[in-house]
């Protein structure tokens, strides 16, 4: 198994240490995590120097007395050629070793006096290494009692126990998302064909739902159900709200629950590159609106004023009653539309996604031809897109 490929490194990305720092309390004798190839993965407590830069051939590599070993998949204890005690017990997964909880490399009372003996000069020539810091070495190396070094064993066979259980039980956690997501994924699929083959120009953009399946595939490696859960059903909703019929009027409250799933998703997917705020009265949520007509206002301040940003920025979204007239802002602080943008917005409609010209007409149809959007503002400290309704279902000009 290649290193990058072990289940142990996503062990270790949770915070291994964390996990069993009680009981690490209770030893101070070396303990690290290995592969079965010999690299360290993780120190939970530091090898002596002896061990790390005189014995070991490279750095992040055990000495090759572990390694002849690990090749026979033997497991146990052994004293290396310089006299030091060591201890090796295996991590497994469905009977196959992915590695070891290792360490000890201390002297025994019985073995304290190898140290001795030890030839400086060799290690000198051999290692290229100042005599100095040989000796010194050599000196820091600890010997412990044999009832400590007994407690220290128990505690790496109980480390190498529940690591493997850790990983059984991940393994099959992840196994069961995955099998779940499967059979969403082909749900949302078929239903995302049927919206192509009605050639309905307000769908979800396809691209996205399959870069947020994609993305919620890679989450269900690597954490437990919850946010891959959230995830799925906050898509659900979202695909499920647009299947709508184009002409029924929902209230504002539905279409800004349907926004803050969309926002949802995307900040999971962006991460601190995306922040946003909704902020429309209970009141006006009461007003009716055609479906799906913030949505793609939001996704291109999202396309074209978030995303082409380093460090990302903001969408805030807020709504005001004006006499007879409602006006729901989609504002963010990106760069703007650029000029190519704006002409298609205002020419035609085109295949990016934008849907400008198609939600304009939608709403002059169901309330007049003085209500819809106005790009509000596009410049580079940002852009501001209004959407106008009146407060009665149906206005005139």
């Amino acid at each position: 198994m290649k290193k990058k490929d072990n289940p142990l490194n996503k062990l270790i990305a949770s915070n291994i240490y964390a996990r069993y720092s009680g009981i690490l309390s209770l030893s101070d004798i070396p303990l690290f995590l290995v592969d079965t190839n010999g690299h360290v993965l993780h120190e939970l407590i530091p090898s002596p120097d002896f061990c790390t830069h005189i014995c070991r051939e490279r750095g992040d590599k055990v000495c090759s007395e572990y390694i002849c070993r690990f090749k026979s998949e033997e497991e146990g204890s052994f004293v290396c050629r310089y006299g030091l005690e060591n201890i090796f017990l295996p991590i497994k997964l469905h009977d196959e070793t992915l590695g070891y909880i290792a360490g000890m490399q201390v002297y025994s009372q019985e073995t304290e006096y190898q140290k001795y003996m030890i030839d400086v000069q060799s290690l000198k020539k051999e290692k290229n290494a100042e005599l100095e810091f040989i000796a010194k070495s050599i000196a820091s190396l600890k010997t412990v009692e044999a009832n400590k070094m007994k407690i220290h064993e128990q505690i790496c066979g109980h480390i190498a126990k529940n690591i493997s259980i850790d990983l059984a039980e991940s393994v099959s956690h992840v196994d069961s998302d995955v099998a779940r997501l499967s059979i969403e994924k082909e749900m949302l699929e078929k239903k995302i064909i049927e919206l192509e083959a009605k050639n309905m120009s307000l769908v979800i953009n396809p691209h996205f739902l399959f870069n947020t399946l994609n993305c919620i595939a890679r989450i269900a490696y690597f954490e437990h159900s919850h946010t891959t859960e959230e995830l799925i059903y906050c898509l659900s909703d979202l695909l499920r709200y647009n299947l709508k019929q184009n002409d029924q009027l929902h209230t504002i409250a539905s279409e800004i629950d349907n926004i803050e799933k969309y926002l949802y998703i995307q900040k999971v997917r962006f991460k601190n590159r995306l922040d946003y705020n909704i902020d429309v009265p209970e009141k006006i949520k009461a007003y009716r609106i055609p479906n799906m007509v913030i949505q793609p206002i939001v996704e291109n301040a999202l396309i074209h004023g978030i995303t082409p940003k380093r460090d990302g920025g903001k969408i805030n979204i807020y709504a005001e009653e004006f006499e007879k007239e409602i006006v729901i802002s989609i504002e963010d602080n990106g760069n703007g539309f650029s000029k190519d943008v704006l002409d298609k917005i205002q020419q035609s409609e085109n295949k990016s996604g934008l849907g400008f010209r198609s939600t304009d007409k939608r709403l002059k149809r169901s309330y007049g031809e003085c209500y819809g959007l106005e790009i509000v503002k596009s410049d580079f400290s940002g852009s501001t897109v209004a959407i106008k309704i009146p407060t009665q279902p149906i206005g005139r000009c």
